[in-house]
Parts: structure tokens; C-alpha cells; sequence
């Protein structure tokens, strides 16, 4: 069920500053030449009986080589990103389908072992089950045609830009809220709706900085937005990381392929926090906040900082003084003047939120109040990707912008509205209900697989707080073809895409992460429930000047691996929020476990 829309008038683009907008078909089997006169051929016969007995078994008739037999089995009803209903493949995927399937089955296994070596090597690991392993990067990439991204970029320019004045109304004068588009108990009941954030006002009106929008994409081929992430998105060192080590492995694909680059990320993000500055703004002093060593999501933070050529600090190298944040080094204070951070706000500013937390800084969200400090991304951030919000956002994008909704929304029932708290009562059994406040995949409840007893324990979570609990129709995700032991198989993806506003335009990184849900049948797909990834590609049209991803490695081969430095390691993005607020806990555990980074970092290292 679709969100009600509103009868409220829409507000002009032009009264508010917003961002400006930057603004395939399955190629269809040729008739077979082989003819006789009196009409198809005996051969020609005989394949299409063949075909037609695949298909029926569910495998993919035109599929050979490495693809052969490659069969839709349980996930009959998604849409294959490769493979269309009648078993032709889709024109994005026509170059990796030629030369993936005529490849030795003994040289992929040793590119796929290069893959693994070079993450291991590198410390690229997540725990399941206790157990360390390699994060899983597929080897098949997942492809998107330019035309299709550049739907899914006006799209995702779109939604940024609304929640960007969404979020300055409500820490303003709440306009939307008078004009009744939202219930304002709707906002002020949000766990991430921070009152100690009203009327701080950027210095260049940019709250989001980065935001990574999820996305899916349904039995129909549309993408479709399954939730925003406005706070610290988490997964960029992934994205760079996986095509650093698929160019390594697979430099032949991207010379047949006109592959955009994605490397420019951590420039863009520099360029937006730059701007971002009141002060100093011909050299401004950035530094990233994390939380430490302990953080899932570390190497994420020190990544970025290296390539962007700023401090990487913790709570404790920092302080402020009449409202002014300084850096300790070894050559004295230095002020600081942008914080990007990666700790959730309740742990940010003790003073303020929890006073137990020995994460954050005292007196930061004064300075920032003051104008003296930019914090990005914006502290009460989170209540734009409330998961609630999320399915009034086309009525957002409709009253700020004055337009349709590029990207829809998955259909969505809000169990705080009585009438729908009871369809979802009614239908528990065949909807996926999920908890507002939830992340990495935990609390989601699969009616169809959920037992009696499980759904009756979820009815009454449900009717305890309704305000809590939101529930989705069972979407049956796109598949890709995915290496599952010797074999290709169709595994279920999903895509954050990563936007990157400066004040100017919102740039949406080339690609963004794929994530393949690894377990047969399964929907979820973070690496916490046992998740993997792919390359995403995303194909420059024919006289593009975008910048095409190039490598000079060797080719990997049977033979060995090629003689070149493995892929740098890079965090899981699942654990990134709850993480943060588990170490808000941790107390000295966590302080002795960062004490050798603490040192390094207090002498002000890059």
C-alpha cells in the first residue's frame, strides 16, 4: 500500500535554495539462417525443442560455458539482471556473458583465489559464526546501463536535495509541519529528532553531505528506494576497494568495457567538506572523527583520511575553548574547523547527549550553535532516514520541489496508523515487518518462513508499539549470477549508491555498492547474516568524456598471480550505526584497546 498523499499546496522551488538537478532494451534473438525450403531446419527444430525443455526445467537456454545450466530454481519469480524471460542475455551484460563463458573453470578458480588472497592479506575479514573469513567480493559484476544510471542519478538528486530542505524546515521554522503534510507528533516522536539541533544553520546550508540511498529492484525490473541513510552511510571503502582488486584480476574485462571510474570519490568528498567552512575558507582544517580501533567500520575512517590528506582523530584529541574546537598536537593547538564524523550523535557531545560517553567532545554542538565548527554530517540528521519518514517522501519531495517522485518507494503499511496496524495484523503472515529503529538485517520478521508462535510474538511487539514497526510486502530482490562453488547461480542484490553534496550539486558516485545475499532463497543481504559483494559497473555512453576505469595490472591466469599489491582492507558497512552505540558502553575496554592509535594520532600524524 501506497503512501496517502497530501492535499497540501506545493512550495515553490524557487522560495527555498535548493540543489539544482543534473539531468535497455533486451537485444532480441536474430531468425536462424540455417532454413530449408519448406520451412525450419531439423537442427533448428531440435534446438528450439531443447530450449523449451531448459526453460521449463528452469535453466537459461541460450546459457553456455561457465554459464551452463544455470537455472532459476527457487528464484523463478525475480527479475536476472543478465538473463531475460526468454533466456536471451540483456545487452549491459552481453561482454561479461562472452568472455566469463568461454573462460577455463581452472582460471577463474585461480582469479577467484587471487580475490580472496589479496582481502585476506590485507585483513579485509568480518566474523560469522565466530570465524574470520575473507569478506566474500563475486566475482561477476553487477552492470548497469548508462541510461538506466542516469534515471537513478536524477533520482537520487532528487530525494537528497528534498531532505535536505526537509531537514532545514524542521530544525527551523517547521513549515511542513504547520502546512499538516506531517503529523508532528509523526517527527517529534523520532528517536533521532534532536531538539539540541534547532537553529544551527550550516554556514553553506548543507546538512547532508554524504547520503547512501538503498535500493532494490523489483519483479518488474524497476529500481525501487528501500530506505535512506543520511547520518554516516557506510561502505564506500568497499566500493573502492572491490574495484581496485577486479581491476587487478580481471584488467581484460575493463578493457572491453567502458566502465566508469569511481576513484574521484574521496576528491569530491574533500571538495564538499572544504565548502562547507565558515572560517579559513582558503584552507580550512578538516579531520575525521571516529570512534577508534575498536569500530567495525575503522579502516573506512583511516581510508578516507589518507586519500583525502586529513587527521584522523579520536574524542580525546580534541577540546574546546570559548566555543571554539582546537586539535592537540605536538606543535601546539590547532584549530579545527570541519569534523567529519563517523559517531552517532548521542555519543558526540556529552554535554549534550549521554553523559557517559567517551567517544565525543564536550562542548562541540555549542561551537557548532556558535558558527565557530561544521559538523558533518549534521547532528538530528537521523530523523530524515527514520523509517517511518521514509514512506512520506514523495509527499516531501512534492511540497518542497513541486515534483513527482523519480524513484518510488517499496509499497509500505505504517503500523502507527490504526486502519493499517490492522491490514498488517491481519496479513503478518505474508509481509516482511521490520523495526523502525533497526539495522544490519536484525529484527526483521519473514512472515512466510516465521512460525506461529514467532508471528504471534511479532503481534504483540506490533500492537505494544505500533509506532515501532513497519511492514513491505515479500519484494523478490533482482538476481545476478554469483559463484556459488563451482557454479554460477542467481543470488538476490541489492545497491547503495553514495551522493555527495557541496552546496552546488549533489554528486552521485558511478556505481555504489552491491551487496548479494550468499545463502540460497535468502533475501537479507548485509554481511552480518552471512552477505557478500560485487563490482558495480556503470557503462559511459558512446562519446562520453566521464573518466573510464583503466589498469595496468597483468591478467591473472593459471599460471599465478599477478606480481602487484594487494587490495588495502576495508570495513564491513553493516555493523557501522549499531557498533558506535554498543562502544558508547565499552568504557575502558575500548580506551585500552585504541591507546597505541590514540598516541599516534595525538601527535597530529597523516
Amino acid at each position: 500500500m501506497s503512501p496517502a498523499s497530501t492535499s497540501a499546496p506545493a512550495k515553490k522551488a524557487a522560495t527555498r535554495k535548493s540543489v539544482p538537478t543534473k539531468s535497455t532494451a533486451a537485444g532480441k534473438p536474430q531468425p536462424s539462417k540455417s532454413q530449408t525450403r519448406s520451412g525450419t531446419s531439423k537442427s533448428a527444430t531440435t534446438d528450439r525443442q531443447s530450449r523449451s525443455k531448459a526453460a521449463s526445467d528452469g535453466e537459461v537456454p541460450s546459457a553456455t560455458g561457465l554459464f551452463a545450466g544455470y537455472s532459476s530454481g527457487p528464484y523463478g519469480r525475480a527479475y536476472d539482471e543478465m538473463f531475460d524471460s526468454s533466456g536471451e542475455v540483456r545487452t549491459p551484460y552481453r561482454g561479461i556473458h562472452k568472455s566469463m563463458g568461454r573462460q577455463e573453470r581452472a582460471d577463474l578458480e585461480t582469479r577467484v583465489e587471487a580475490l580472496g588472497n589479496a582481502y585476506l592479506d590485507q585483513g579485509v575479514t568480518f566474523s560469522l559464526s565466530g570465524k574470520e573469513r575473507p569478506f566474500p567480493l563475486d566475482v561477476v559484476p553487477r552492470v548497469i546501463s548508462a541510461a538506466e544510471w542516469n534515471k537513478l542519478e536524477a533520482g537520487i538528486t532528487q530525494r537528497v536535495q528534498a531532505l535536505e530542505l526537509f531537514l532545514d524546515d524542521i530544525y527551523g521554522e517547521q513549515e511542513i509541519l504547520r502546512d499538516g503534510v506531517l503529523p508532528k507528533r509523526l517527527v517529534h516522536s523520532c528517536e533521532h529528532f534532536h531538539r539540541q539541533a534547532a537553529n544551527i544553520k550550516p554556514p553553506n546550508g548543507v546538512r547532508i553531505h554524504v547520503a547512501g540511498i538503498d535500493l532494490i529492484r523489483d519483479e518488474n525490473g524497476d529500481f525501487r528506494v528501500l530506505e535512506d541513510n543520511l547520518r554516516s552511510p557506510s561502505g564506500v571503502s568497499y566500493v573502492l576497494e572491490n574495484r581496485r582488486a577486479m581491476a587487478r584480476v580481471f584488467p581484460d574485462l575493463f578493457a572491453t568495457h567502458r566502465v566508469r571510474a569511481v576513484a574521484d570519490y574521496p576528491s569530491h568528498l574533500l571538495r564538499a567538506l572544504r565548502a562547507s567552512a565558515a572560517f579559513n575558507e582558503a584552507d580550512p582544517n578538516i579531520v575525521v572523527l571516529t570512534p577508534g580501533v575498536a569500530n567495525s567500520a575503522y579502516f573506512e575512517h583511516s581510508l578516507l583520511a589518507r586519500l583525502m590528506g586529513v587527521e584522523l582523530v579520536e574524542g580525546r584529541d580534541l577540546f574546546c575553548r570559548d566555543n571554539v574546537v582546537y586539535m592537540r598536537t605536538t606543535e601546539g593547538e590547532q584549530r579545527v574547523d570541519v569534523i567529519y564524523r563517523r559517531i552517532d550523535d548521542d555519543f558526540l557531545d556529552p554535554m549534550q547527549f549521554r553523559p557517559d560517553s567517551m567517544l565525543g567532545v564536550a562542548g562541540l554542538l555549542n561551537a557548532a550553535r556558535a558558527g565557530n565548527v561544521v559538523i558533518s554530517s549534521a547532528v538530528g540528521n537521523g530523523v530524515g532516514d527514520d523509517k517511518l519518514i521514509y514512506t512520506y517522501v514523495p509527499e516531501i519531495i512534492e511540497y518542497y520541489l513541486g515534483e513527482k517522485p523519480s524513484l518510488q518507494n517499496v509499497d509500505t503499511l505504517r503500523c502507527w496508523l490504526d486502519h493499517e496496524c490492522e491490514e498488517v495484523l491481519d496479513r503478518i503472515d505474508e509481509l516482511v515487518v521490520k523495526p523502525v529503529e533497526g539495522s544490519g538485517g536484525y529484527g526483521i520478521v519473514f512472515g512466510p518462513d516465521a512460525t506461529k508462535a514467532e508471528l504471534d510474538a511479532l503481534a504483540r511487539k506490533v500492537r505494544s508499539d505500533p509506532r515501532g514497526w513497519i511492514a513491505q510486502p515479500v519484494v523478490q530482490l533482482s538476481t545476478v549470477p554469483t559463484k556459488i562453488g563451482d557454479d554460477l547461480r542467481p543470488r538476490h542484490v541489492d545497491l547503495r549508491p553514495f551522493a555527495v553534496n557541496d552546496g552546488e550539486s549533489v554528486w552521485v558516485l558511478p556505481g555504489g555498492l552491491t551487496r548479494v545475499a550468499l545463502p540460497e532463497g535468502s533475501l537479507v543481504v548485509n554481511s552480518s547474516q552471512g552477505g557478500g559483494s560485487k563490482d558495480t559497473w556503470v557503462l559511459a555512453s558512446r562519446g562520453s568524456e566521464d573518466e573510464r576505469e583503466m589498469s595496468g595490472a597483468k591478467v591473472v591466469t593459471a599460471s599465478g598471480v599477478a606480481a602487484a599489491r594487494p587490495a588495502e582492507s576495508a570495513p564491513d558497512p553493516v555493523h557501522t550505526q549499531t557498533q558506535q552505540q554498543q562502544q558508547g558502553t565499552m568504557g575502558q575496554t575500548q580506551r585500552m584497546g585504541s591507546m597505541t592509535q590514540s598516541q599516534q594520532q595525538g601527535g597530529g600524524s597523516r
